[in-house]
This record gives C-alpha cells, structure tokens and sequence, in this order.
C-alpha cells in the first residue's frame, strides 16, 4: 500500500496492481492498464484500506466461529472443587471428602431402603453409589442413587455449583449426601423408593469412579428384557466374571450372596441346636482323600501334599474321638477337567456327621430336618433377596415336604425306566419344529434318542447319569408336586471303598444321595467302622488303604457307628433359584479355565 501511494504521488500514469509476495518488502506487478483519466492517489488508496478491513473483519469473525464450534465439541473443563475432610467439610456443601479416619462425627445414618413416605420433611444422610445421573439446564441434576441390595432413590440438586458438580461424577461413584425427604408430586417408577425424592443440600464425592468396562444397568437386565428389545448390551457370564466387582453389584447378585450367607447360617444353626460341634479340619493332606486321581497336588518342603478333596476322614476320625457329632463349613478342592453347568474345583462344603445307636436312617432323618430347616427359613427370612433373583432370573419356588419322598434306587430307576422317555419325546417335539433349519436342534434331538434308549435298557445296577438324573426330577414332580426327595440304597459299586454294605445284598449299600429339581446337592452314607472290614470292603473294590492307614487305625480301639453326608453349599443356592450355572452362585469361581480374579 505504500509503494502504491509512492507512486501515485509521483503522477504515475500507469495504475499498477500488486499482490504481496512471501517476502513482505517486496511487491509485484501482475497487470497493467492505461487509464486516460487523471486518478485521485488518496480515493484509491481509501478504496484499498476499506476492502483490506472487510477482509480482516470477515476473517476475524471465521475464526471466532472456528473458536466456538471448538469448545462446543471439547469436553467441558472442570471447575476447581473443593478437596475436603472430616475437619473440614462443614466450609463447603459439596466437594471431594477423602475419608481417613480424622476423627468421628455425629452424623447419623439412613439407607436409601429406609426412606419411605412417612419421612417426610425429615433431614437424613444417606451413603449410596450414583446410579444415573441427568442435568437439567445449568442449575438443575437429578441423581439417582443406589444402596444396598440395588435399593434406588432420585435426588434433586440444585444449585449453580452443586449441581455442576453433580453433573461431574461419574456412575458406580460413592457418596455422602443430606437432604430433606420429601414426596414427589407423581410416583418415580425407575426407582424402588418410588414415593419419595431427596432435596440435596450437601452432597460430597467419597470415591470417584474411572470410566466402566461394563454398565451395572447392563449386566443386571433379565432375558425377557433382552429378548424385547435386541439393542439393548448383554452381557455374557465371562465378562462378568471378567469383572466380578461391577458383576456383584447388580440386584440378583446382591440377593443370591446374601442367600448363600443365609444358608451357611441356618446350617450351623439346626445342627448347633441338635448338640453338633463345629470343626476345622486340615486341607494340605498326605494322601488323596477320596482317592482316584481327582485331586491337586503341589509340593511340600522335601515331600509332597495335597489339597483336600473333602474332610470326609477327619470327621470319622473325630467321632471316634468322642465328639459324637461334628459338622464343618469348608473349602473343597477336586481337579476334574469339567466344564459343566455344575461342577467347579473349588466350592464349599457343609459337612457333617454324627454317630447313632440303631439304623443310619437316624442319621437320614436328622439331614431332612437340617433341609427343611434351611428352606423353611429362606423362604421366612429372604423375601426380599428372593424377588431381587427372581426379577432378573425367573423361577418358580421350590416345592418341598417334610419329611420328604424317599425312594430306593431300585425304585427311582423303574421310574425312571416307566416315565422317563415320555418326557424326553415331549422335549424332542418342541425341538422339532426347526430342527430342519438349526443344526443345534437337530444334534439335541440325535442326543435325546440316544438317551430313551439308554433309559429303556438301564440295568437297575447302573448309576444315575446327570441327564437321567434331571429326566427322574420332572418324573417325580409331575408325580408328587415335590421338588426335594432322597434317593437310597445305591449300588455299592459306584460308592467310596468307606461305605456300609447292605446287610442282606452286597450288590447294595446303605448310602443316599439328596436331589432339588432333579439335581444332587448331597451324598452320603452309613460308614465302615470295623477295621477287618474297611479292608475287605476295599480290597473288593481294588482300593489301596496303605496311604490312609492313620484312618484304619482310628477304628481299632473301639468305634462308634456313624454316618453323614456332603453338600454342596454352591448347588443348594444355585437350584433352591433354579438358577442355570453354578459360576452364579459361586463368588469368585474356580474352574478348569479360570484362576482369577
């Protein structure tokens, strides 16, 4: 612009139009025209300036646009929060509260279980994880927050700086909040508090929580939801078990482990009520406890061990120590390469035993009672956890007497043998219809007629398999109504080398087996106490007592004749739920594939 003004001062002529080059003092001509008319160097040079501004006004506000649209997109920029303690949490109502013990306050407790209509108006402080969270313009967030066993309630924040802190916690995290309970002019049907809302005046951040690998809502969603709407995440069982800490949080879950809980206590409580003492037997043992080669091994200074397979020895070996009866809840460890719905290597066992004067069936009656103990007082005490399991994974209740059908094994295998195949057809039919177009169904249908074949020649000698087992528990509910019945008198063949022989057939022994829903949950038996025959009894199964000769020992100075039996803590909860894994019922499973977490 001023090379132009130069020029035009100095009368040029010629109207030189130039554009600027790289280098900013140099300019270069790109065309040239005679003009006739004389020309105005100051008008000229205004026209330059004003079309120069244009420019730089029209570039300015692209740039304020770009700005914009930037920040727009750019995750929003967290305020500065306070970073508070128990000293110093009352000089804020929100803000991160680091929880270190320094000191106690008197600050008093609610669940969000416990808020209910008749709260009204009342000031509480609850501790919850947020559930969901949705802002509402800039001064508004709705929380909703969850307590135990996934118990939901909504909380109004309002404020500038409290709800925009409200709106930065991220889901699964912990907080304190106190509020004024107060009832919500329409019922909120997304939570279980339905007829109440908190209004939030100091909310705190106990434990934020990182992004999620999976979404709590998700991994809690039952078949028929998943079923109705195909968008909606599902989340198989080893991401879940992938992610057991998320996994553990969903309702069912909740209910399932606090049920299991139950169990373990109303056993210890029917059996400490009928004068049983509680043991703790060893589980690095010398020797295979069961025998076979189902069972870990690991080393042991200079020598080698084992992880016991169950305490079944130890039990006996107290009773003939005088302690007549004895029960233990206990891990079990049994490396069988199984990766069924019900088998794990490690599970929990509730054992017991105890010694009589007459018959084992004494002892047979005293295990029914402990079972009707149990479900009696599940279904009394865990309503509430019984409906969380129910609302993700439908089930009808279990059906029970007491004292419960009995059959021999003789008689469960004409049963069996009579009823059997007609429901195995009946299965088969319903698989019919697109067996044609699914190779699944048509491979299930080929398994089937395998099966009515076996069923029709079983010898009454042969074990139960695990299909016959679940074919004979719909045989007998259709029968009785029940879903709880005891099976005795199994071959003696198929029992461990400890266990009684018939008194009138060898072919038998006096053990039994405790099946739900078509499924055993507990084996036992009357057990050798004569030392002479223990060996014979394994020597005619093939059995070396040389390892366990501790054991035969126990019985040569006097014993007293017992019997027990083994449960399966895991498959009780897993069937009294009807629930169609055992890894759901088992917190941290361990099977052939899976060591962690």
């Amino acid at each position: 612009l001023k090379c132009m003004r130069s020029c035009l001062r100095k009368g040029a002529r010629t109207l030189a139009v130039f554009h600027h080059s790289s280098a900013p003092s140099r300019c270069a001509p790109v065309r040239s025209v005679m003009s006739e008319a004389p020309i105005d160097p100051e008008k000229e040079a205004r026209k330059l300036e004003k079309k120069q501004k244009k420019e730089e006004e029209k570039a300015a506000k692209e740039a304020k646009k770009a700005a914009a649209a930037a920040a727009k997109s750019a995750p929003k920029a967290q305020a500065v929060v306070p970073s508070l303690t128990l000293l110093t949490f009352d000089d804020s109502p929100y803000g991160n509260l680091f929880i270190q013990s320094h000191k106690k306050t008197d600050r008093e407790w609610n669940d969000v279980a416990d808020l209910q209509p008749s709260m009204k108006d009342q000031k509480v402080w609850i501790r919850a994880r947020v559930h969901k969270s949705r802002a509402q313009g800039g001064k508004l967030c709705f929380l909703e927050l969850r307590g135990s066993l996934s118990t939901t309630v909504q909380a109004v924040v309002f404020g500038k700086d409290i709800s925009g802190f409200a709106n930065l916690l991220g889901r699964e995290s912990v907080v304190d909040v106190f509020g004024t309970v107060s009832i919500p002019e329409a019922e909120i049907k997304s939570c279980t508090q339905s007829g109440v809302e908190l209004q939030v005046e100091r909310l705190y951040c106990i434990s934020g929580a990182e992004p999620l690998p999976l979404q709590v809502e998700d991994a809690g969603r039952s078949e028929a939801e998943l079923e109705a709407d195909p968008s909606l995440v599902r989340v198989n069982q080893e991401v879940r078990l992938d992610n057991r800490i998320l996994d553990l949080r969903t309702r069912a879950n909740q209910g399932i482990f606090r049920i299991q809980s139950n169990v373990c206590r109303l056993f210890r409580e029917y059996l400490i009520q009928n004068s049983f003492t509680e043991i703790h037997s060893p589980k690095l043992i010398a020797t295979a406890s069961e025998g076979g080669a189902n069972v870990f091994k690991l080393g042991y200074f200079d020598t080698v061990a084992y992880m016991a397979q169950s305490p079944q020895l130890y039990k006996q070996m107290a009773l003939q120590g005088d302690m007549e009866r004895v029960f233990e809840v206990g891990p079990v460890f049994r490396a069988e390469n199984s990766n069924t719905h019900r088998h794990l290597t490690e599970f929990t066992g509730l054992d017991m035993e105890m010694v009589f004067y007459e018959h084992y069936h004494e002892v047979l009656d005293m295990i029914d009672g402990m079972f009707n103990h149990i479900f009696t007082g599940l279904v009394r005490d865990c309503q509430p956890e019984i409906e969380a399991v129910r609302q993700q994974y439908p089930f009808p209740d279990l059906q029970w007497k007491h004292p419960c059908k009995r059959f021999t094994f003789i008689e469960a295998v004409n049963l069996l043998k009579k009823d059997g195949p007609g429901i195995v057809r009946e299965r088969m039919a319903a698989l019919q219809k697109d067996a044609e177009t699914n190779p699944k169904s048509a491979h299930a249908i080929k398994v089937m007629e395998a099966h009515i074949q076996s069923i029709s020649s079983k010898n009454v000698e042969e074990d139960l398999s695990t299909e016959d087992e679940r074919v004979l528990g719909e045989v007998v509910h259709r029968a009785i109504g029940e879903d709880y019945y005891i099976i005795d008198k199994f071959p003696r063949a198929v029992r461990p080398f400890y266990t009684m022989p018939d008194p009138d057939n060898k072919t038998w022994s006096n053990s039994y087996d405790i099946f739900i829903r078509g499924e055993e949950i507990v084996s036992g038996a009357q057990r050798i106490h004569d030392p002479e025959l223990l060996l014979e009894n394994a020597e005619d199964l093939g059995v070396d007592l040389g390892p366990v000769q501790g054991y035969v020992d126990s019985f040569k100075y006097g014993a007293m004749p017992h019997a027990g039996c083994g449960v399966g803590m895991e498959r009780v909860v897993m069937l009294f739920l009807q629930l169609n894994n055992i890894r759901k019922t088992s917190m941290f499973p361990r099977d052939p594939k899976r060591l962690s977490p």
